[in-house]
């Protein structure tokens, strides 16, 4: 995932509500909705959004001159505390260590109960995307630049190895079991990792779909089934069986996928895309599957965190102006660009 600093072009009909009310949004037949929304607002961009659902805390980094890590209650969205000077894309907890840990470079390292940094760990790279792995209480940190993920003890926070994964990483999954499945998204495969020997063991290879720019990928670990989604030449979640390396089906999805999940409590594959829209998957079977609901929520609501102790989903958006008049065509699979609204930035909760 790329940082993220300018925004879209504002959709027509949504319509914002105060600090923590719930908004009006249209929505497709189905059984979500917005639940509730906190125009947060402050300064910096943002990318991924994580949850510690054991200890009920919303995590928000924010990049830029003013990044910090933000943090809210998952529950009711309001402000928990800040680490400030944490300019990162990312951050995830160990709930049994209470160690936290930011995508900045090096890696802050810190304590979630106090929110005080602990240290900081050296990395090659450029750090982006993060997965916390609680198979061995290890943290993934990816990077578009080789390494292409290093891989970090959390309990002691040291960097216990690389992988060099063929290609640049977007959204990792673990099956808890040992294996963890990588979004390739320039090499349209998904690599297959080897959590204790930190060796790709193969690719899963997606080419005859001629998909391009992968981005969120999610597992269905009871059942084998990923779902990888792809950016170009058209939005696409490619659902594949993770043993044989068949393709089952595709589906068509949303301008701009971000960050996804599958929530195996409602056997649902959940998408949030930029768009402005959840695309929610549902799972019959391991060989059938529907599109149960396209909610509209943000325009730039493009990253998610399950919250699996509620099903709820948490996601995040600014409000937009305009398109300069003498802006650069949008990269292929992404939006035009437009600033974002000062003092919008606006968290969202998604539920039934």
């Amino acid at each position: 995932m790329r940082p993220f600093c300018l925004s879209v072009l504002i959709a027509a009909g949504i319509a914002m509500s105060a600090s923590l009310g719930v908004a009006q949004y249209a929505s497709a037949v189905g059984p979500y909705k917005v639940l509730k929304t906190a125009k947060v607002g402050g300064e910096g961009g943002f990318d991924y959004i994580s949850a510690d659902v054991e200890g009920r805390r919303l995590y928000v980094p924010r990049n830029g001159p003013m990044g910090r890590l933000t943090v809210y209650n998952l529950d009711t969205l309001e402000p928990a505390g800040t680490i400030p000077n944490v300019r990162s894309g990312g951050a995830i907890v160990d709930h049994k260590s209470h160690h936290g840990f930011s995508t900045t470079k090096p890696i802050t390292m810190w304590d979630s109960n106090t929110l005080q940094t602990i240290k900081t760990i050296d990395v090659d790279g450029r750090p982006d995307g993060i997965m916390f792995d609680p198979y061995n209480e290890r943290v993934w940190v990816l990077s578009h630049m080789p390494p292409y993920a290093t891989v970090i003890d959390a309990k002691e926070g040291t960097a216990v190895g690389t992988v060099d994964l063929g290609g640049q990483p977007e959204q990792a999954a673990s099956d808890g079991k040992g294996t963890v499945y990588v979004n390739v998204l320039d090499k349209g495969n998904i690599a297959v990792v080897d959590a204790n020997h930190l060796t790709v063991t193969k690719h899963i290879d997606l080419n005859s779909k001629g998909v391009m720019n992968g981005s969120g990928l999610s597992l269905d670990a009871k059942n084998h089934i990923l779902f990888s989604y792809w950016r170009v030449p058209s939005p696409v979640v490619v659902i594949v069986n993770a043993e044989t390396s068949d393709i089952i089906t595709t589906f068509p999805t949303a301008m701009g996928v971000d960050t996804v999940a599958f929530n195996p409590a409602t056997m649902e594959a959940i998408s949030t895309a930029s768009e402005g829209s959840i695309v929610i998957i549902k799972e019959n079977s391991a060989t059938n599957f529907v599109v149960e609901q396209r909610l509209q929520t943000m325009v730039g609501a493009r990253t998610m965190v399950l919250d699996t102790e509620t099903n709820h989903v948490l996601t995040m958006a600014f409000e937009y102006g305009p398109v300069p008049a003498n802006a650069p065509p949008p990269v292929p699979g992404r939006l035009a660009l437009g600033p974002p609204v000062a003092g919008s930035f606006t968290l969202l909760m998604v539920g039934q």
